[in-house]
């Protein structure tokens, strides 16, 4: 195990009804607001009532701005800045999933920064400040509701970069997972994936000697891979919901990451996808996760056997860790076809004749992968192995 530092101050506001609770708890950080959100599901399903009403009990003065969509926009933040610095904004709050959460980090960012705010995704300048960010939540999937990271998309040149700060934690997070009960089934196991991934990425390491992290990488694996199908069967199932609603932010909060390095090449590549096809993160990954763990993992066959084993329940064949190791990955592919996920390029509507460039831009000026270090040629062996 590594050294580390944890610490995670947002603060979480779990269960029935608590949306109408974020008048209060926004009255702890400001008092003029940015409400930011997506399209008009928050307004068509009441969410968007409920916290005005918040708001307004509260005497909190708001601004909105609307219009964020999946693989968020740098322009759509570009306009946020320039709000929060017109109407002398104090803290923002995002209401709906993780791409409205990204823009409302990236706005926070942007807004003490004299430059383009994208300069922080380019390089590695380093983010000191940041105004006070909320959420509500109303999609499980990208963790951003306490996590340190935001991913934002520049259309220009189609980039889909990341950013990582403490200083872009959230300073509360209200979760109730009834108000995901209207979210269509595709987003649903979009979104299972994508919490799947933020724990797959952690749990393949090279790191020795972490078993309390492994374990616990493995209990959230399993507690997705049970309740993912009962909410698919039924919608309103709030214990299920419940479930993963937790699992999600437990996912991506740095928990998971205590004493150990993940790999993180299987987001960069499907970043990629998402940049250039706007794909759903979570469907992109269904795709390239299992090929990435075709690709790597017989670089480190134990640990791909430890995951087929305690995460799928596959029999060990001690005398064969390949085989052992091979069930995992297939087991994982199935799975993911059982929640209607995609698992070629193909079924993902992606076309095979950027995938030179795409691999490219993957590993420009970075390195990727911790289980192995992998290249162009890499990356364009893992697209093209799930091109049909």
């Amino acid at each position: 195990m590594r050294n580390f530092i944890y610490e995670n101050p947002t603060k979480i506001i779990f269960g029935k009804d608590r949306e109408k609770e974020v008048g209060k708890h926004t009255a702890e950080h400001g008092t003029k607001v940015l409400l930011h959100y997506g399209g008009g599901s928050i307004e068509k399903y009441g969410t968007y009532d409920a916290v005005v009403k918040s708001l307004e009990e509260a005497g909190i003065e708001y601004v909105e701005l609307g219009g964020v969509k999946p693989n968020p926009r740098l322009e759509l933040v570009k306009k946020g800045i320039d709000i929060v610095e017109k109407e002398n904004i104090d803290f923002i709050l995002a209401v709906g999933g993780g791409s409205v959460i990204d823009s409302a980090k990236t706005i926070a960012v942007g807004h003490y920064y004299d430059g383009d705010v994208w300069d922080f995704f380019e390089s590695n300048a380093k983010i000191k400040q940041a105004l006070a960010v909320g959420v509500v939540l109303t999609i499980p999937a990208a963790g951003s509701e306490s996590s340190t990271s935001a991913v934002i998309t520049k259309m220009e040149g189609e980039h889909k970069l990341s950013i990582n700060s403490k200083h872009i934690r959230p300073q509360f997070a209200i979760m109730n997972p009834e108000l995901t009960y209207t979210l269509p089934d595709y987003q649903t196991a979009a979104g299972a994936v994508d919490i799947m991934s933020h724990i797959l990425e952690r749990y393949f390491t090279k790191t020795k000697n972490v078993e309390l992290t492994d374990r616990l990488c493995e209990a959230a694996l399993k507690t997705m891979i049970t309740n993912t199908p009962l909410v698919l069967e039924d919608n309103e199932n709030y214990a299920a919901r419940a479930e993963i609603m937790w699992t999600g932010s437990i996912a991506h909060n740095n928990l998971l990451d205590t004493g150990r390095i993940g790999d993180w090449a299987s987001h960069g590549i499907e970043h990629e996808l998402s940049a250039l096809y706007d794909v759903a993160h979570g469907a992109g990954l269904a795709v390239i996760l299992p090929a990435w763990m075709e690709y790597v993992y017989e670089h480190d066959l134990e640990r791909f056997a430890q995951y087929a084993v305690r995460v799928w329940g596959v029999d060990p064949d001690f005398k064969d860790l390949k085989w052992t190791a091979e069930q995992g990955i297939k087991k994982t592919r199935e799975f993911f076809k059982s929640i209607g996920m995609p698992l070629t390029l193909k079924e993902l509507g992606v076309p095979g004749d950027r995938l030179e460039e795409m691999a490219a831009k993957v590993v420009a000026g970075k390195e990727r992968g911790s289980i192995v270090k992998i290249d162009k040629e890499d990356v364009l062996n893992i697209y093209k192995s799930v091109l049909k």
